[in-house]
């Protein structure tokens, strides 16, 4: 089995749910960013924002959703650097955003970390990706205790097998061959599957929905 035919981004079918919202997206260019993009557009979302002025633009909702990963068969394969690429990238500029957007944000917006499925089941070759993958969901759950009483909702989706450009670009051959396969479901999810969960969170009908790590791993569990 492979991803469904009918799950690309133009399979969904916004209906307004975040009308008006001011939403910045990190990570929007490819993949999940840019499903979630497109899905917030079609909710009627207020996506492009270039820049914050300290009196006049407001922050409804920030997905961290940054890509970066490699795979090693070794702990001495890893580079230094990767390594620390590797947090700036999902942890480092996470601290940054949140705490640049909060002063901007009023009750009722939300803050979207983009987990995994490796941040309970990690693996050995995608070590750096894990462990940040991990950090991002304990971040959301400390996030979500401390700007709850602003009114602010902080939540992270957890995906399982995602097939980006992320997976052919970095994996060897015979892994991006087989990659999904060993999900209950059977097969990679495509990013425009994840959409819905992040249009979700961002909107009224999570208003009650905060400091979850919120699971879309095609039946593979996180506990």
């Amino acid at each position: 089995m492979w991803p469904r035919p009918d799950c690309g981004e133009d399979s969904y079918k916004g209906s307004g749910k975040l009308t008006g919202k001011a939403t910045v997206i990190i990570g929007a260019a490819s993949g999940i960013g840019r499903a979630v993009a497109i899905a917030y557009a079609r909710e009627r979302a207020n996506v492009p924002i270039a820049y914050l002025e300290e009196d006049q633009d407001k922050v409804d909702v920030l997905v961290n959703n940054a890509a970066f990963q490699m795979s090693h068969e070794s702990l001495q394969e890893i580079p230094d650097e990767e390594w620390d690429y590797t947090f700036a990238t999902y942890i480092t500029a996470m601290f940054h955003l949140c705490k640049a957007a909060v002063p901007h944000m009023a009750r009722g917006s939300a803050i979207i970390g983009s987990s995994s499925v490796n941040s309970d089941l990690p693996s050995p070759t995608l070590a750096p990706y894990a462990a940040t993958k991990a950090a991002i969901a304990n971040f959301c759950a400390s996030l979500a205790q401390l700007l709850g009483p602003r009114g602010i909702r902080v939540n992270s989706v957890a995906s399982g097998p995602i097939w980006t450009p992320l997976i052919p670009a970095t994996m060897p051959k015979e892994k991006v061959e087989n990659f999904g396969k060993d999900v209950p479901l059977g097969r990679p999810g495509q990013p425009a599957e994840l959409a819905p969960v992040y249009v979700l969170l961002a909107s009224d009908d999570g208003s009650y929905i905060s400091g979850a790590r919120v699971a879309v791993t095609a039946g593979r569990p996180i506990l």
